[in-house]
């Protein structure tokens, strides 16, 4: 089934604290500026102008172990501050869509998502001056309603010479580690690429329609999820497609 990728630019994070899952990990967080406070839209995942306005703006750079080259693009984390007078309880709930370090963080923030850190504006002007600040995080499912995975043929594709999809958004607290395409001529699956961040490619696809397959991880292993809909064979630069486990 194919969206348009404006109606799917808002990822809703269950924010209660029995849906996440894992502890908190201590670490350290800092933010960027952007001219509307919203994300990098040329973030590293390669998400493009949705990168910036994801889950409201509130996004985030991470540091190599939570990037895990790229596939932690998409992932859902809860991140709070740690200075009871300013420091909102539930902190703000990020999505990553860049990679990034600083002095020691895990996370560079975007400015949405860092002035939800603390209790009101005040609060989060406050905040800012310090620059960098002791956080701990958790990793959090990412929901969204009616699928769980939703990719976009990437801008640079071209019909029939270049296939390259960007894995925008995987449900629950799954990472996608791999992407295979479907070789009717040869009976087979065939890996793509990782590229870079959550962009795979495909040099020289077969014409026609376009099965994928997915290889995803979470904490109980591996699995495949193919896609229930082919990509259709006059597929174009900027479809977005989504498909559930």
């Amino acid at each position: 089934m194919e969206l348009k990728l404006g109606l799917v630019c808002v990822i809703l994070l269950f924010p209660v604290l029995c849906n996440a899952q894992g502890f908190f990990t201590k670490s350290r967080a800092s933010y960027y500026g952007t001219p509307d406070g919203y994300g990098n839209p040329r973030g590293a995942c390669g998400f493009g102008d949705y990168g910036r306005t994801v889950n409201g703006g509130s996004v985030t750079a991470v540091s190599a172990k939570l990037w895990k080259n790229g596939a932690g693009c998409g992932s859902c984390y809860q991140v709070r501050c740690k200075i009871p007078q300013l420091c909102d309880v539930n902190g703000a709930y990020v999505v990553v869509t860049d990679y990034g370090e600083g002095d020691r963080t895990d996370f560079i923030l975007s400015p949405r998502a860092f002035s939800k850190l603390g209790r009101d504006q005040v609060a989060s002007d406050k905040l800012k001056k310090y620059g960098v600040l002791d956080i701990e995080y958790k990793r959090v499912p990412c929901t969204f309603k009616g699928y769980n995975i939703m990719f976009q043929i990437n801008e640079h594709s071209s019909n029939p010479g270049y296939f390259a999809i960007a894995v925008l958004y995987v449900g629950g607290t799954y990472d996608v580690t791999a992407v295979e395409m479907w070789q009717k001529e040869h009976h087979q699956w065939e890996a793509l690429r990782r590229s870079y961040g959550a962009v795979f490619d495909f040099a020289n696809p077969p014409r026609g329609e376009i099965l994928l397959r997915f290889q995803v991880s979470s904490s109980a292993g591996l699995k495949w999820v193919v896609s229930k809909f082919p990509i259709p064979a006059n597929w174009r630069a900027g479809a977005t497609y989504t498909t559930s486990f």
